[in-house]
């Protein structure tokens, strides 16, 4: 069977497992499964997937980088940190829907697979009285999550493209900075500019006698300082994600009591094991380990490779499909990028930039992105309605920088 129509029927059984409301990662892991019995239904490739997603260092990196995420965010919240640092946000700003697109961009400069966990609560506590809907919260901490894809030194996939193509990773964020600029302003109207709600919360914090600027000055350093730290650790420290988080979150403890905001130590590091976002991220994992098994990336790469189609067609197509199967920048970055390299030895940052965007376009609008289910679950929110919009808002981006591609190329 042709592996489009093998991968076309597979995603129809996901589409139809969300839709009877199972679960994100064994309706993912069922569709992986369903590939596997039609392309190669051997039990050792079964089992060989399984022993790599058990036995690779990525595997616990990330879940683990996870399980430190939601203790640090248990820590801010129980201690009252988060609702203070967004009271002095609004104080600063003046505009909720300015704390709740900002916040997000600016936490997703940290390199933290599955972060927007981090920044969930934050958007949440920045909404708290207003009628937003959990999927409008989910949209705008998913898509603002993103915004620096295109344009941060310290982002795996940009780091791994450049050092596969050969090119500097300055040249690169120049090359795709508007990206960036145009992502954040695509989302702004599709997604912030919409709501509808009285902003009051902005003046109650100065208007409120109860309201302490100081305190909530220090809710906010003690909420950003975690993230600093993090960052500092895995760029120049090249500490891994887990290791990193594990560190601060427990660094936290002792902190907070030092400054009377202690949260009890069972509280935290009990109270993170959320078993249904690590069931569905394991899922997601294996799944990717069986396309890789099965050999279907593989035939995918070599089917856009022999097609008749232009060089960025070509690349544009192949990393955006290899973006939605594994949902990861590494993902579509390691099998894309050494075929553009191949393909422009002397490191065209023009093929590079259309690899990078499509990649990340199909990141944004599968099942298989953890930023995704980690939102989802946070919220609560309905994957349709949140994905839906979404996806409109990555076809805008795509087409525009599709447009703008063809009018500059320069080769």
């Amino acid at each position: 069977m042709n592996i489009f129509a093998v991968l076309a029927i597979a995603m129809l059984l996901i589409i139809v497992a969300l839709r009877k409301k199972i679960p994100i990662g064994p309706a993912i892991l069922a569709g992986g499964l369903l590939i596997w019995a039609l392309v190669k239904p051997e039990p050792g490739l079964f089992v060989t997937a399984a022993k790599q997603m058990l036995t690779m260092e990525r595997t616990y990196d990330l879940l683990f980088a996870l399980y430190f995420v939601v203790c640090l965010e248990i820590e801010l919240r129980k201690s009252g940190c988060l609702k203070g640092m967004v009271q002095y946000l609004n104080h600063l700003i003046h505009s909720t829907k300015v704390t709740m697109s900002v916040m997000p961009a600016f936490l997703g400069l940290l390199p933290s697979v599955g972060g927007a966990r981090f920044s969930a609560p934050i958007v949440d506590n920045a909404s708290k009285g207003m009628t937003i809907t959990a999927e409008q919260k989910s949209m705008i901490n998913f898509w603002f999550r993103h915004i620096f894809e295109f344009s941060s030194p310290i982002i795996p996939g940009m780091i791994l493209a450049c050092s596969i193509v050969g090119v500097g990773v300055g040249d690169v964020i120049v090359h795709l900075f508007w990206v960036t600029v145009l992502m954040f302003a695509i989302g702004w109207l599709m997604f912030v500019r919409p709501m509808k709600f009285v902003d009051i919360r902005a003046q109650q914090t100065v208007d409120d006698p109860d309201f302490d600027l100081k305190r909530c000055r220090a809710d906010f350093w003690l909420s950003i300082l975690p993230v600093a730290v993090v960052f500092l650790l895995m760029v120049l420290g090249h500490v891994g994600a887990a290791l990193s988080m594990g560190v601060v979150a427990v660094a936290m403890v002792p902190l907070l009591m030092f400054v009377n905001r202690g949260v009890p130590v069972k509280d935290i590091f009990i109270g993170a094991i959320e078993w249904k976002l690590l069931r569905d991220v394991s899922c997601i994992l294996f799944f990717i380990q069986l396309l890789d098994q099965t050999g279907v990336l593989a035939q995918v790469v070599e089917s856009f490779r022999t097609a008749p189609l232009p060089t960025p067609v070509i690349i544009a197509g192949l990393s955006f499909l290899i973006g939605v199967l594994t949902g990861m920048s590494q993902g579509h970055v390691a099998i894309v990028m050494p075929i553009v390299a191949l393909l422009a030895p002397a490191g065209s940052l023009d093929l590079v930039g259309v690899a990078l965007v499509f990649g990340v376009g199909g990141q944004m609008v599968t099942p298989t992105h953890v930023c995704l289910i980690v939102t989802l679950d946070y919220f609560k929110a309905d994957f349709f309605k949140t994905l839906i919009p979404v996806i409109a808002a990555e076809a805008l981006l795509l087409a525009v920088f599709s447009v703008y591609s063809w009018l500059t190329w320069a080769g």
